[in-house]
């Protein structure tokens, strides 16, 4: 029998390597809501939502996969997700967007799932061991579950309490570390400092965590771009987490740094600046064996991704290649990688009819703004995936 008013609570975001995960939503929001440079929970309450809620999603969800498992087999596939399978339920309007996703994760194969909202890790550990084990009893195929967290938040925990939570299946912890310069998390309203993030990132690692780490290139602006840089790198070698995961600073009008950028108080760094700074980020990474990974399209230079310390000099030729190239070609590569048409510095000449259509985009916005119409090209591209 189909269940296709059956449904499950999601929330509005997860890391961009989570995009095949499963999601399924612990909390909403954000407890802290106060950074600067986040828009995403503004405007929002955060609560906790019950342990049965919760479960009853999960249940929800278990019933959906089946219902989508019972479609293939129907469809004579053998309850393999194929991609008539998927179709079939991408184009029935009768279907909601839970079956949708859950066909798109069944069909992925990975069977990684990620916890939704900003700080699940402040759940009582009393409520979220039995979430977990709860989750692991009706999808054992599971492959790994993830979430956010804040490191405030896992600062206060106890490893005793984070053991029973890595036991119970929490696999691997996202924290937006941004930067390890106190003076700028101080700016910025993150709510902790350098050494708050290295206490939380080491207590995760000695649970039996992953730990990936989000750094922000661009954050501390002109104005503190070079302490931002090293202090961060700094921070990171204290902790050497599993991941570091840069993710650029974008500032379009509805984040409440913006007001501090109209007036005046903050400086962007133009992209040929961030290329310095994050080279300069690179450099100071030492003595650690985390993987760096570029995997956001507001990113640069997405080919800034290796393991440390082999892969070091690869990520900083990747950073001196942008560097090397003419004044018109970094404009056109900008331009491209903000609008998606590139991915790599080499899809410059690789992509020859790409390279030539933007060269004339570039030219007419030239004469039709100059210079700085051409900016707000690639601002107004790039601002699109916030």
């Amino acid at each position: 029998m189909s269940k296709k008013n059956v449904s499950f609570e999601q929330g509005p975001i997860r890391p961009p390597n989570e995009a095949g995960s499963l999601l399924i939503r612990l909390t909403r929001n954000c407890p802290w809501n106060m950074c600067l440079f986040c828009p995403v929970y503004k405007g929002k309450s955060f609560s906790l939502r019950p342990l049965d809620e919760i479960k009853q999603d999960i249940s929800a969800a278990r019933e959906i996969a089946d219902d989508v498992r019972d479609l293939s087999k129907r469809m004579g596939s053998d309850g393999e997700i194929t991609e008539a399978v998927l179709s079939a339920v991408l184009n029935d309007f009768e279907y909601g967007n839970a079956h949708r996703s859950m066909a798109f994760w069944l069909h992925n194969g990975d069977y990684s799932c990620f916890l939704q909202d900003a700080d699940n890790l402040i759940m009582k550990t009393g409520d979220l061991v039995p979430a977990l084990e709860f989750l692991k009893e009706q999808f054992p195929e599971i492959s790994r579950i993830t979430t956010y967290s804040r490191s405030r938040t896992v600062a206060k925990k106890s490893l005793e309490s984070l053991k029973k939570i890595r036991k119970a299946g929490l696999d691997r912890v996202h924290i937006g570390l941004e930067t390890g310069y106190d003076p700028l998390l101080k700016l910025m309203k993150k709510g902790v400092t350098g050494d708050g993030h290295v206490e939380a990132g080491r207590k995760l690692i000695e649970a039996g965590m992953e730990l990936s780490e989000y750094v922000m290139p661009g954050l501390g602006g002109q104005g503190m771009w070079k302490e931002h840089a090293v202090e961060t790198a700094r921070v990171i070698n204290r902790i050497n987490p599993h991941f570091i995961r840069l993710r650029s600073l974008r500032i379009p009008g509805r984040i409440p740094l913006h007001e501090k950028v109209l007036s005046g108080e903050f400086v962007m760094q133009t992209d040929d600046m961030l290329a310095e700074e994050i080279k300069t980020f690179i450099q100071t990474l030492d003595g650690i064996e985390s993987r760096v990974t570029s995997d956001h399209i507001m990113n640069l230079l997405e080919e800034v991704s290796g393991k440390l310390p082999e892969d070091k000099e690869k990520m900083l030729d990747v950073v001196e290649k942008y560097q090397a190239l003419s004044d018109r070609d970094r404009l056109i590569y900008r331009v491209g990688r903000r609008g998606g048409a590139f991915r790599s510095i080499d899809d410059l000449h690789s992509h020859t009819e790409v390279y030539g259509k933007i060269e004339d985009l570039v030219s007419r916005t030239m004469e039709e703004g100059g210079p700085s119409g051409v900016e707000d090209l690639i601002n107004g591209l790039a601002d699109r995936y916030i």
